[in-house]
Parts: C-alpha cells; sequence; structure tokens
C-alpha cells in the first residue's frame, strides 16, 4: 500500500490539526419517503437531466447504515465530520420541526461524539424544499428569510453537539450552475437569475450568520465556497484580462462580498438588465464577520478572450485528468491558496472539501485506487506549502467519505475513499482509505 508523503514535521501532523472527512445529505441519506420533495427531486424526474437517469431516493441507504458508517469513520480515525443537514428532513412545510428528522440527527450525533469525532454541519448543501422552489426558489428574496428560519428554528436541538457551522455549501454551484447555465436544480438558464439567485444566497448567508453568532458564539461559524483558479491560455495581454474577468465573476464574485463588503469590478461590466437586485443594508448584512471559509478545490480553468463575451473557457490536456475529466493540477491548488491569502484578509480557513473521481473497481475485495492516492498525497503537499507560506489553514476534509449520488452525472462517477455497492449496500475501504488511516495512525503516534 502507498502512502501519504506527509513528514512527521509538517505542521499537518500536529495534534491541532484536523483530518476529516465530507459527504451531504441528499448525495447519501436515501429515505425520501421520510421527508419532504426536494428541488432535486423534482430535476432528477425531468428527461435528459442525470446521466443514468437516477436520482437520491435510495442512494447509500444512510438513514438506515448510519451507524456502519460511524463506525467506518471510527476506523480510519478521522478527527472530524463535514456534513450537511437535509432542510426537507428536519423541517415541514408549515416551517415547524419534523422531530423525527432531527432525532436522526442527533443519534448520529451523539455517536460520533462517542467515538471522539468533531462534527462539521453544514445548513444548505443545494436540496432546497420544492415548495420553495415552486416559489421562485433563490429568485425569490423570501427564501434567504426562510432559510434564517430554518436556521433559527434547528439550530438549538443539535447545537450542543456541533463543533462548527457553516451556513451555505459552494453558493456558485447553486446559483451560476442551477440558475445561470442550467445543469443542476433547477435548471434555469438566466444570466439574470444566475446573478439574482446568487446575491439572494449570499443575503441568506447573512442573516443566517447574525442567527449563528446570537444562538451559538462559541462554535466556529462560517461558509464554504468553492474555487477553481483561473490561468490564461496564452501570454497575451487580452488573454490576462479575459482570465481576471473569469476569476471575477466565477471566484470572487462569492469571496469579495463576503470579505469586502462588494462586488468585483466585473460588475459595472455587466448589462444592466443582468445586475443584481440589492437592497439597502444587504451588503452589510452578507459582509458579515466570519469566524472561517471553507475552500473546495478540484481542479483549474483556462481562459482566453472572446468575441463577444468577456473570457471563454479553453479546454486543457497540459496534465493528466480524472474521470470527471478534470486536471489534476496541485499547484494551482497552492496557487489559489496563497492568492487569495495575499490579496484578502482570510479568517481561518479549513480544505473542507477535496478529492477526485476515478473508474474504481473492486478486485479480489479490494479497491487499488491508486490515482486516488496519488491526487490525495499531492494535494496535501500543497496544502503543507500554502501553511508554510503563511495560510491559515487548520484542516483537510477528503471528499468523499462514501462513493454516492454525483449529482448530474448520477451514479456513475465515484469520488469515495470508501467503495459502495449500490446493490447489497456493502461498503469496502479503498486503499485510499487506508492510506488516510495510515497518516493519522502516524500523526496520532507522534504526539
Amino acid at each position: 500500500m502507498k502512502h501519504f508523503r506527509l513528514a512527521k514535521t509538517s505542521n499537518m501532523m500536529q495534534p491541532d490539526f484536523i483530518f476529516g472527512v465530507a459527504t451531504s445529505s441528499y448525495q447519501i441519506e436515501g429515505a425520501r419517503n421520510s421527508r419532504l420533495k426536494a428541488n432535486w427531486d423534482t430535476f432528477c424526474e425531468k428527461d435528459g437531466t442525470i446521466a443514468d437517469n437516477s436520482n437520491g431516493d435510495i442512494s447509500c441507504e444512510h438513514i438506515k447504515y448510519w451507524q456502519d458508517d460511524v463506525a467506518i469513520m471510527a476506523d480510519i480515525g478521522v478527527d472530524a465530520y463535514r456534513l450537511s443537514l437535509s432542510w426537507c428532513r428536519v423541517m415541514l412545510a408549515d416551517g415547524t420541526v419534523n422531530l423525527e428528522g432531527v432525532k436522526f440527527y442527533i443519534n448520529l450525533f451523539k455517536a460520533l461524539k462517542a467515538q471522539g469525532i468533531k462534527i462539521f454541519v453544514t445548513f444548505y448543501h443545494w436540496d432546497l424544499p420544492e415548495y420553495l422552489e415552486s416559489q421562485g426558489g433563490w429568485l425569490n428574496r423570501q427564501t434567504a428569510f426562510e432559510f434564517a428560519n430554518y436556521v433559527e428554528t434547528i439550530t438549538p436541538y443539535i447545537s450542543p453537539y456541533v463543533d462548527s457551522f457553516a451556513t451555505l455549501n459552494e453558493p456558485f454551484c447553486s446559483a451560476y450552475l442551477g440558475y445561470e447555465l442550467g445543469i443542476h436544480a433547477p435548471g434555469y438558464t438566466s444570466q439574470k437569475a444566475g446573478k439574482l439567485a446568487a446575491h439572494h444566497l449570499l443575503l441568506a448567508h447573512g442573516l443566517a450568520m447574525e442567527v449563528l453568532s446570537r444562538l451559538c458564539p462559541t462554535t466556529e461559524n462560517g461558509i464554504v465556497l468553492n474555487f477553481s483558479p483561473c490561468y490564461p491560455f496564452t501570454d497575451s495581454n487580452e488573454d490576462a484580462v479575459a482570465c481576471r474577468y473569469a476569476d471575477e465573476y466565477l471566484n470572487t464574485w462569492y469571496l469579495m462580498p463576503l470579505l469586502e463588503g462588494r462586488y468585483p469590478d466585473i460588475k459595472n461590466l455587466l448589462p444592466d438588465e443582468v445586475q443584481p437586485e440589492i437592497a439597502e443594508g444587504d451588503m452589510a448584512i452578507i459582509s458579515a464577520p466570519l469566524d472561517f471559509i471553507g475552500i473546495n478545490y478540484y481542479t483549474r480553468k483556462v481562459y482566453q478572450a472572446g468575441n463577444n463575451v468577456l473570457f471563454k473557457e479553453v479546454e486543457s490536456n497540459q496534465y493528466a485528468k480524472t474521470a470527471m475529466g478534470w486536471e489534476v493540477v496541485p499547484s494551482a491548488f497552492f496557487d489559489l491558496l496563497t492568492d487569495l491569502n495575499n490579496r484578502f484578509d482570510l479568517p481561518n480557513i479549513y480544505i473542507t472539501e477535496n478529492g477526485a473521481a476515478f473508474d474504481d473497481e473492486i478486485i479480489d475485495g479490494e479497491v487499488n485506487d491508486l490515482a486516488r492516492v496519488d491526487y490525495i498525497d499531492e494535494h496535501l503537499l500543497a496544502v503543507e506549502q500554502a501553511i508554510q507560506h503563511g495560510v491559515p489553514i487548520k484542516g483537510y476534509f477528503v471528499w468523499s467519505l462514501l462513493d454516492n449520488f454525483e449529482w448530474s452525472e448520477g451514479y456513475t462517477k465515484r469520488f469515495g475513499i470508501v467503495h459502495v455497492d449500490y446493490t447489497s449496500q456493502k461498503r469496502t475501504l479503498k486503499h485510499s482509505a487506508l492510506s488516510y488511516k495510515a497518516l493519522i495512525n502516524a500523526r496520532n503516534s507522534n504526539q
């Protein structure tokens, strides 16, 4: 078995650095009949939206097998588990609590605590109740206030068990992929919709941060953003400008309002009809103080100047690719982390998602996912290098604990360090999980 290369003297091999794993509710839980309908349920019902015509109705049946999954995490030895609550499971359409749904999470949290595993909760990982989607979803400003009410209602039940709260996971994906490109739920294709949804998501975050700072002043409270660092296709000035535009439109559009209370300069280049509708006081709410920012990284992007657009993505074949067709570029991870730290006054950082999909197979009862082991190893070293350059990174979470429903890709892509047979629900630790276990054991013996 190949081992990760972090040295025992690494900052990441000290007792206070957190090694974790991550999942999300819609992707693993199943048990659709015990929750409200979600926007993703509706999206999956449409023709041509999901690669294998599947849905999240059953998935990994985590609601049934959660005790097995906790035992797996305990066996690997992770310090923390990052998961998302299903808004559809813990709330009813009349705004009251679904006590059965809340009970599931409390039982899960108690079991995690019994194993000494810290709990990082994300309130929203894209599964919006369908009754809210039918009222406009994130195009409706009221949804931001419904989200804050959900956070305020549920937090008292779970806060005694939780170490860290994140409001949203990747608002870029909810807004840009869901409302602008249409490849995620709800499937809208409108630049205006994308920008309006993004603003309302950020407003929802800010409103929820007020709730969390009031109800949970001792937990770490923040948000999780995804980044794909942008590189110019050529050395030309035109491509450099296009690259900057892409970064502002796709990356810092979601970060700058949080840290500086304003949108990037590219906003001024957008037509009036697609400008987000910003009410007085919104930016002050959005830029509420953060205890941390979660950073999700998978790959980089390459851009060139476009004829009638501000930037145009270019297919790059400079590096090896994952099963998602994403280039494996750990140096871009280092570039991203150090660049953000140089440009912004960052709070504490957690790497809340990092991982890769490959075409895994079980052979003689084992999954020898060497490509994933190499991917994680190289990205751990990039994180270590960023820490040495002053980036305040406090933990690293592998995506994902389990193979699961990979959104528009259905079950065709496997990101897990644990293999799931979707027919039998048998879990099998891949070599990547065993390597992660060995790393954590080495860290523990180092203390």
